[in-house]
């Protein structure tokens, strides 16, 4: 059976991503899809976006709203971007998108097959059903408006299609993944994204075989007759509530419409775990890196985060809201986008694989030890409270370049500078 993985509901946000913000998320995207497929190849790659935890937290720390719908537009995009002139070396090709992009899906993958061997037609038609199934087959009041499909060149494959539902404003994602796939109508799903809005009409659930057979057994009968029937007996039937115990259990991911990062969406021990690692292997595995002009100590921070979600086991995604402390978000929170520290940090990862990719893992290495270190101190790290951090980058925010869709931040000043950043958290922003 296929594997589910869980489910999430996202605050529904429109707008768009600013460019200079964009196209950083290819490149940190990309290098670090790349910096994966060399630790854990292709496969472990599709595991990891069928999975909503990562797949938030993936965004989060390439400077996304960490709570947002936009993450899933942004991360897809961005990997499209990212992967498709690296389609030849990595094997890995992303397919459609939002609105017409994701339309532009089976064509994408006829292309594609034909170029690099696998069936694309094939795979065409799964494309199809897989958006078939979420929009019909589970009907739990979302539409969906974006389809992702990541292929590699054998064949395998992940989906991460996302839903709306106006009256709410939320939005749900679904993931699939090929990795034991037996039906597309018993259990297909990865995971599903989404908060519980009580009972749904789900025929992909394998409880559903004898509904299914049940509605082709109707269509085909002769006459209304007996339609008109099951009509009457469903309406005098006590609908009694269906038990927790009859849903299929999976983890949810809900995000909170608030913007702001608060000490509550984020595991406090973990980020001092990140913290100290920074500061305990930094000086050891980057001594002669941190000689090289604007790179130090913020930047080993961001990067033992990014480590993490390179090397991070699932269950160290529970937090996604962590990983926005590593390059902040567009809206400023938890606190405006480091522009230095962001491209040092891709420079870092860049010349970190381009070096793995002539045998010599040495930095890549480092990273990897980055996180394991995370893990070791996390016990007994200790560290400034979520909002004290917060307070600091906002304060240091200009000297790191920070930029958010408010614009570039001024010069920290008392009084005036504060006023100011109250006045943008308290406005927010949408995406």
């Amino acid at each position: 059976m296929a594997r589910r993985a869980g489910s999430a509901d996202l605050p529904l946000h429109g707008g768009h991503v600013p460019q200079w913000l964009a196209d950083r998320m290819t490149r940190l995207g990309a290098v670090m899809a790349q910096a994966i497929v060399h630790h854990y190849g292709r496969d472990e790659l599709l595991r990891r976006l069928a999975n909503p935890f990562w797949f938030q937290s993936f965004g989060a720390v390439m400077g996304m709203d960490w709570h947002s719908s936009g993450i899933t537009t942004s991360v897809i995009g961005a990997l499209k971007r990212g992967l498709t002139p690296l389609g030849n070396e990595l094997g890995v090709y992303v397919c459609g998108g939002r609105g017409k992009h994701s339309r532009q899906t089976p064509q994408e993958l006829i292309s594609i097959g034909d170029r690099v061997g696998f069936d694309g037609a094939a795979l065409a038609q799964t494309s199809r059903l897989v958006a078939k199934i979420d929009s019909a087959a589970v009907q739990d009041g979302f539409d969906l408006y974006l389809h992702g499909f990541i292929v590699t060149d054998d064949g395998s494959w992940t989906v991460v299609q996302q839903g709306m539902n106006d009256q709410p404003k939320l939005a749900r994602r679904y993931h699939w993944l090929s990795e034991g796939l037996k039906s597309f109508v018993d259990d297909p799903h990865a995971a599903i994204d989404g908060v519980g809005q009580g009972t749904i009409v789900n025929l992909a659930d394998r409880r559903a075989r004898a509904s299914r057979h049940a509605q082709l057994e109707l269509l085909t009968s002769l006459g209304p007759e007996r339609i008109a029937r099951e009509l009457v007996a469903l309406e005098a039937d006590d609908q009694r509530p269906v038990s927790p115990a009859e849903q299929l259990m999976l983890p949810h991911l809900v995000m909170p419409h608030h913007h702001d990062v608060r000490a509550s969406n984020v595991i406090a021990r973990r980020l001092h775990g990140n913290l100290a690692a920074a500061a305990d292997r930094g000086p050891k595995d980057f001594s002669e890196l941190l000689l090289t002009p604007g790179v130090g100590a913020r930047t080993v921070r961001a990067l033992a985060m990014v480590a993490e979600v390179v090397h991070g086991a699932p269950y160290r995604f529970t937090d996604p809201a962590r990983f926005s402390f590593a390059l902040g978000g567009k809206d400023r929170h938890p606190f405006p986008v480091p522009l230095k520290v962001y491209d040092e940090t891709i420079s870092v990862l860049k010349s970190a694989v381009q070096k793995a990719k002539l045998g010599r893992d040495e930095e890549l290495g480092a990273l990897q030890r980055l996180d394991e270190q995370a893990r070791n101190l996390e016990r007994s790290a200790r560290g400034p409270s979520v909002e004290k951090l917060i307070a600091e980058e906002d304060n240091l925010s200009h000297s790191y370049g920070g930029r958010s869709v408010f614009g570039w931040e001024p010069p920290s000043t008392s009084g005036l500078c504060e006023g100011q950043h109250k006045q943008k958290a308290a406005s927010g922003s949408e995406e």
